[in-house]
C-alpha cells in the first residue's frame, strides 16, 4: 500500500470535503511555514483535518482524527497586512497512519480502503439522491436551479455525495461525520435523511411566515418581528407572556417623579396594554402613549449658574453689545437669588435677520447652565402642532412644546420659539392663540396637551421668542411678551464682531491660521460697504468664507504656504466687482429726488422718492408698489403743497396744469408705513420748483395737512441705515428726541441731526 508524507493544516470549526473549495487567511508563522513547505516540497498538496473538540491552542496528537482530506492549494497571495490568503480544492479522503511533529505538524497518509458494493444498488441510490436533491433545490430560495444540471449529469455516487454535502447548510458536528465516513452508500443514506430534515425545516419556516402574513400588517416592522418570535416560540412549545415587559413598565411608573393623577393614568393604560391581544391594532397606540409619558422629564431640573459676573462674562464672550437683553437676563437671575422663586420670563427678541437672535438664546442657555431646545413655528397653521392631537386620531402625537421638553430632558430648559411673526391661521385653527396658554405665566403651570390629557407644569421653563417684525405678532400674544429690540449693526460693530468673534472661528473652520492669511481693516470695511447689504452679519460671514476658500484652494493647488494679505486694493481679485455702493455725496440729486428713511424686516435703509411733473390736467400717478398708508401720505403732501404754494414759490399755472408722477425706487419691493410724509412733500416741492436736494440729506416723519410733523418708530434702525449709506444730515420729528439715546454715539458724531416740529423747519433748512 502506497504511503506518503504531507504537512497538516488543522481547521477549527471548518470542514473541507472532497470536491469542495475552502478559502483561508493565514496569519500565524507556523501556518505560513506549512504553506511554504507545501508549495515548495509537495507541489501544493496539504492534508486538512477537522478535530471535533478543540478547547485549547495546544493540540495533543492523540486526540486528532485518523481521517482527513487531501487538498490542493490553487491560489496563494500575500495581503498588505502580511497575512496570506489561499484557496484549497478538496481532492480525496486519506487515512492517517501517523502524526509527526517536526517544528510543524506532518502526517503519514495512505488511501482509504472501501469495500466493494453492488453497481445496481449504487445506481439506484444515486438516482434517488438526485431526485431528492432536485426536490430540495426547488423549495430553497438561495440555491440556483442551474445546479440541477450539474447534479443530474453526475454518474459517480462518490463525487455526488461530497458535492451535495458541500451545498447543504449543515452544522459542523454533522459535516465532520461525512469526512470520516468513507463508504459512499452509507453517506448517501445519511444524506437522504438530512435532506428530508432540511425540507421539513424549510416547510416549518414557510408556515410561520404564512401565519404571520395572515395576522400582521406588513407596515409595522417591530410588530412583525414580535409576532414572528411568538409563533416560533409556539412551534417550540414555549409559553410566552407580556408579564416581564409589563413589570418593567410598572417599575418605571413607580419611580416616576410625577403627580398621582399622571401615575394613576399610566397604571390604567398599562393594565389596558396587558389585556389587549397582541394582534389588536390598538396595542401599539397604547404602548406609544405610555412611552411618551415616561419620556417626559418629570422632576428633572438642571442647577442654574448663579454667579452674575460669570454669566455676564459668558454673554460678552459670544455677543458684542446687546446690553439691554444681557441686563435683562442678569436681572432675572438676581431676583431669583433674592426671592428663590420667580416665574419664567417671556422674552421676545425682535430684529432683522442675521443680528444674532437665535445664537443669543443659545448663549443665554449656556450662561445659565440650562439645557437648550428650539422649535420653529414659521408657517405653522394648525393649532394641533402646538397643543397636540387627540388620541382618537390615527397617527396622533404630542404638540411641539411637549416634544421639545422630551428633547430638553429637563423641566427648566431655555426654550426658543423661533419666527412667531410668521404663523398663519386657517380652518385648522389659530396657533398663535394656542401659544397664549403656553406663554402666560398665570396659565402655563397647568398647560394641557391634547395627547397627554393631563396638565403639565411649564412654569420653570424660560421661554425666548424671536420675530423679525413686531407688527406681525398678534396683539393678544404680544401683550404677554417682554419685547427686546435687536437693531441693525453699525459698520463699527460689524468690524468688532469680525475681529473678536468671527475671524478666529472662520480660520479654524477652513484649516487656516494667521500665518496663511491677513484681512486688514480697510478690506473688511470695503466688504461691508460694497459686498453686503444687511442688518446683521450673516452675509458678511459668507463673503469672508468665500475669500478663505479661495486662499485654501491656492495653498492646496500650489503646495506653497505663502501668506495672503487681503486689502481694499486687491479685494476685487477675490470677490469680483462691487455689488453695492454708497450714494454719491459729491453731487446733488436731480430735482424731484429726495432720500427718505425706511424700517424694513431687514433693518433700516435709504428709500429714495422721485417726483416728476409734466403738462396735464392735474392728475396724480403713484408707482413703486406703494401701500394704502403711503398713498394717503402722498395725498396729504400734495394737499399741503397746494395750500402753501406761494410760500414754497411754486408757479400757480405749473401747479394747476401739471400731472404729478410719484415713484418709490425699486418698485418690486412693497412699501408702506406712516413715515414718508415729509419726504413726499419735499420731493413734490423740488420737482415743481426745479430745485435740487443734496444727496447727503435724508428725512423721516409723517405730517398733517397743517404741516405738523408726527413722531415715527424705528429711529435707531433708520439712523443706522442712513449712516451705512453715507448720509450726513437727517431730519427727524422733534417728539423723537428722547429716542436718540438709543442711537450709537459714533452715528450721532458723524450725522447732523435736525429736530423739526413743522414742515417749514425742513423747507427753511433746505430751500432757503
Amino acid at each position: 500500500m502506497l504511503k506518503t508524507k504531507l504537512p497538516v493544516i488543522v481547521l477549527r470549526n471548518m470542514i473541507l470535503l472532497p470536491h469542495g473549495e475552502l478559502k483561508l487567511e493565514i496569519s500565524s508563522e507556523i501556518d505560513k511555514n506549512i504553506i511554504y513547505k507545501s508549495s515548495n516540497e509537495h507541489d501544493g498538496y496539504v492534508l486538512l483535518i477537522s478535530p471535533e473538540c478543540i478547547t485549547e491552542d495546544t493540540l495533543d496528537v492523540k486526540d486528532l482524527p485518523l481521517v482527513g482530506t487531501i487538498g490542493k492549494i490553487t491560489s496563494n497571495f500575500e495581503l498588505p497586512n502580511n497575512n496570506i490568503r489561499i484557496s484549497i480544492l478538496g481532492i480525496n479522503r486519506a487515512k492517517i497512519y501517523e502524526y509527526i511533529e517536526e517544528g510543524n505538524l506532518n502526517s503519514i497518509i495512505g488511501p482509504v480502503i472501501v469495500d466493494k458494493y453492488n453497481e445496481l444498488e449504487e445506481e439506484a441510490i444515486l438516482r434517488k439522491l438526485q431526485k431528492e436533491f432536485s426536490s430540495y433545490i426547488s423549495i430553497m430560495p438561495n440555491i440556483s436551479n442551474g445546479i440541477i444540471n450539474k447534479i443530474t449529469e453526475e454518474s459517480s455516487l462518490e463525487r455526488l455525495t461530497d458535492t451535495i454535502i458541500n451545498m447543504l447548510p449543515l452544522r459542523f458536528e454533522k459535516k465532520v461525520k461525512y469526512v470520516y465516513e468513507s463508504n459512499c452508500l452509507v453517506r448517501a443514506e445519511m444524506l437522504l435523511k438530512d435532506l428530508n430534515d432540511e425540507k421539513n425545516i424549510n416547510i416549518i419556516d414557510k408556515n410561520i411566515d404564512m401565519k404571520l402574513k395572515e395576522q400582521l400588517d406588513n407596515s409595522n416592522k417591530e410588530y412583525i418581528l414580535k409576532e414572528k418570535l411568538r409563533v416560533i416560540k409556539e412551534e417550540l412549545g414555549e409559553d410566552i407572556t407580556k408579564d416581564e415587559e409589563v413589570n418593567e413598565l410598572v417599575k418605571k411608573v413607580d419611580n416616576l417623579c410625577a403627580n398621582e393623577n399622571i401615575k394613576n393614568k399610566l397604571y390604567k393604560e398599562i393594565k389596558r396594554y396587558k389585556s389587549l391581544p397582541t394582534t389588536s391594532p390598538e396595542i401599539s397606540i397604547v404602548k406609544n402613549y405610555i412611552d411618551t409619558i415616561l419620556s417626559l422629564p418629570f422632576g428633572t431640573y438642571t442647577c442654574d449658574n448663579t454667579n452674575l459676573k460669570n454669566i455676564e462674562k459668558l454673554l460678552n464672550e459670544t455677543h458684542f453689545g446687546l446690553y439691554e437683553v444681557k441686563n435683562r437676563i442678569i436681572e432675572y437671575i438676581a431676583v431669583k437669588q433674592l426671592t428663590n422663586s420667580i416665574k419664567g420670563p417671556i422674552l421676545c427678541l425682535v430684529g432683522p435677520p442675521g443680528v444674532g437672535k437665535t445664537s443669543l438664546a443659545f448663549s443665554i442657555a449656556k450662561a445659565l447652565n440650562r439645557n437648550f431646545v428650539k422649535i420653529s413655528v414659521g408657517g405653522v397653521n394648525d393649532e394641533a402642532e402646538i397643543i397636540g392631537h387627540r388620541r382618537t386620531y390615527i397617527g396622533s402625537s404630542p404638540g411641539r412644546i411637549i416634544n421639545g421638553l422630551q428633547k430638553a430632558k429637563s423641566m427648566n430648559p431655555v426654550f426658543l420659539i423661533d419666527e412667531i411673526d410668521k404663523m398663519t391661521k386657517d380652518i385648522k385653527g389659530d396657533p398663535a392663540s394656542s401659544l397664549l396658554e403656553v406663554l402666560d405665566p398665570e396659565q402655563n403651570k397647568l398647560f394641557y396637551d391634547n395627547y397627554i390629557e393631563e396638565p403639565f407644569d411649564l412654569s420653570s421653563v424660560m421661554f425666548i421668542l424671536t420675530a423679525n417684525d413686531i407688527n406681525s405678532i398678534p396683539y393678544a400674544l404680544r401683550d404677554r411678551l417682554e419685547i427686546i429690540n435687536l437693531s441693525s449693526y453699525t459698520i463699527f460693530e460689524k468690524i468688532d464682531i469680525v475681529n473678536n468673534h468671527m475671524y478666529e472661528e472662520l480660520l479654524k473652520e477652513h484649516g487656516l491660521n494667521k500665518r496663511n492669511i491677513k484681512i486688514d481693516e480697510d478690506a473688511i470695511k470695503c466688504i461691508i460697504n460694497n459686498y453686503t447689504k444687511e442688518a446683521g452679519v450673516r452675509e458678511l460671514e459668507r463673503v469672508l468664507s468665500s475669500i478663505m476658500r479661495k486662499v485654501v484652494k491656492d495653498i492646496v493647488s500650489s503646495n506653497k504656504k505663502k501668506r495672503h494679505i487681503i486689502t481694499d486694493k486687491n479685494i476685487k481679485d477675490y470677490l469680483g466687482n462691487k455689488k453695492y455702493s454708497y450714494i454719491n455725496n459729491t453731487k446733488d440729486n436731480d430735482s424731484g429726488v429726495v432720500n427718505g428713511l425706511a424700517y424694513t424686516n431687514f433693518g433700516g435703509m435709504i428709500l429714495p422718492i422721485e417726483v416728476i411733473n409734466y403738462k396735464g390736467e392735474g392728475k396724480v400717478v403713484m408707482t413703486g408698489s406703494l401701500g394704502e398708508v403711503m398713498k394717503e401720505s402722498a395725498e396729504i403732501a400734495l394737499g399741503y403743497v397746494k395750500s402753501h404754494y406761494k410760500e414754497f414759490k411754486i408757479d400757480e399755472k405749473i401747479l394747476n396744469n401739471s400731472n404729478i408722477h410719484i415713484n418709490a425706487i425699486e418698485g418690486a419691493i412693497p412699501k408702506n408705513g406712516p413715515s414718508a410724509g415729509v419726504t413726499l412733500t419735499t420731493a413734490i416741492i423740488s420737482s415743481l420748483t426745479k430745485r435740487s436736494v443734496s444727496n447727503q440729506i435724508a428725512m423721516t416723519g409723517e405730517m398733517t395737512l397743517r404741516g405738523n410733523v408726527l413722531p415715527i418708530g424705528g429711529l435707531k434702525e433708520k439712523m443706522v441705515g442712513a449712516f451705512n449709506s453715507g448720509v450726513k444730515m437727517v431730519f427727524i420729528p422733534k417728539e423723537n428726541e428722547n429716542d436718540l439715546d438709543e442711537v450709537p454715539n459714533e452715528i450721532k458724531d458723524e450725522i447732523k441731526i435736525v429736530l423739526v416740529d413743522n414742515y417749514m423747519d425742513i423747507y427753511n433748512n433746505i430751500f432757503e
